[in-house]
C-alpha cells in the first residue's frame, strides 16, 4: 500500500509527511514486506534540483517516502491546509535524517543495516555509534569519498553479499539520487534512505544544529556559520533560480 501524497503549495512539489513514530511504522511495514523501497526527503535544495533536472524529479515522484526535510517546505505544507491542525504540531513534520536515524531502534525485525558515504573515519564512527544504539543489528560500512564507477562497482557487489535491510545511502545530493536511478533494479532488496550529509553528522565530525534552531527554521544560519562556503550559495543564490524555475514552470502552460 502506497502512502498519500500531499501538496506543498507554490513550491509545485508532493511530499508524505510523517513524525519519528509514523516514519518508524512504515519502516516497520517495508523490512517486514522485504521488497525494495527508497526514502528521500524535500529541502529548497531538492526542490530546486525537482525543477530543474527530470530524471531527479521522476525519482522523487517514484520513492516510496518523500519527507519533509526545511523551513520553508514545512511552512508552505502547513499553510496549504494539509497539516492536522491542532492534533500534532506541525514542527513534528520536519524530519531531517539525523532526526529520525536515532529512532531506528523502533523499527521492528531490523537486524542488518548499511552505511554507505563519508571518509574512512566518519564512516567507521558513524557504524560504531549505531552499532552502540541498535546492539541487536548488524551495522556494516562503506565509505564513499571520491565516489566514482569503480567505487560503485564496489559496492553494489558489497550490498549484495551483505544484504542489508536497510541502507543509508549518504553521498550528498544529486549523487546518491544519480546513483539508485542507475543501480536500483540491480540492487538487493532492502529500504535505501538518501541521508545526504548525515553520515558524517552521526559521527560527530560534522556539528548538528540545536534543535530549538531548527524549529524556528534557522538552522541554515548555524551552517552558514560552520561551512560557509559550502552553503553560501544554498542560502543566497539558490532561491533565486528557484523563483525562476517556479515562474517559468507557471508561464509554460500559457504558451
Amino acid at each position: 500500500m502506497s502512502l498519500p501524497r500531499q501538496r506543498v503549495p507554490v513550491l509545485d512539489v508532493d511530499a508524505t509527511p510523517l513524525t519519528v513514530p509514523e516514519l518508524t511504522a512504515v519502516l516497520s511495514r517495508f523490512v517486514a514486506e522485504g521488497g525494495t523501497r527508497t526514502v528521500v526527503g524535500h529541502n529548497l535544495h531538492s526542490v530546486t534540483l525537482c525543477h530543474s533536472d527530470p530524471g531527479f524529479r521522476e525519482f522523487y515522484q517514484h520513492s516510496d517516502v518523500v519527507l519533509i526535510d526545511g523551513a520553508p517546505v514545512l511552512i508552505l505544507w502547513a499553510r496549504g491546509g494539509e497539516a492536522q491542525q491542532g492534533e500534532v504540531p506541525v514542527m513534528d513534520y520536519r524530519l531531517g535524517s539525523t532526526d529520525w536515524i536515532p529512532a531506528l531502534a523502533d523499527v521492528d525485525g531490523l537486524k542488518r543495516i548499511a552505511v554507505i558515504g563519508a571518509g574512512p573515519v566518519a564512516n567507521a564512527q558513524a557504524v560504531d555509534r549505531l552499532a552502540a544504539q541498535l546492539p541487536h543489528a548488524r551495522v556494516a560500512g562503506m565509505p564513499g569519498e571520491g565516489w566514482n564507477e569503480e567505487l560503485e562497482e564496489s559496492a553494489v557487489q558489497w550490498l549484495a553479499e551483505f544484504r542489508p535491510q536497510l541502507v543509508l545511502l549518504g553521498l550528498g545530493m544529486p549523487l546518491q539520487e544519480q546513483v539508485l536511478t542507475r543501480r536500483l533494479a540491480t540492487l538487493p532488496p532492502a529500504v535505501y534512505c538518501a541521508v545526504g550529509g548525515a553520515i558524517e553528522q552521526i559521527a560527530g565530525i560534522q556539528k548538528l544544529a540545536p534543535r530549538w534552531l531548527g524549529r524556528l527554521g534557522l538552522e541554515w544560519a548555524w551552517r552558514l556559520v560552520l561551512h560557509p562556503r559550502r552553503v553560501a550559495y544554498r542560502v543566497f543564490g539558490e532561491p533565486w533560480l528557484l523563483t525562476g524555475l517556479l515562474i517559468r514552470r507557471r508561464l509554460q502552460p500559457r504558451r
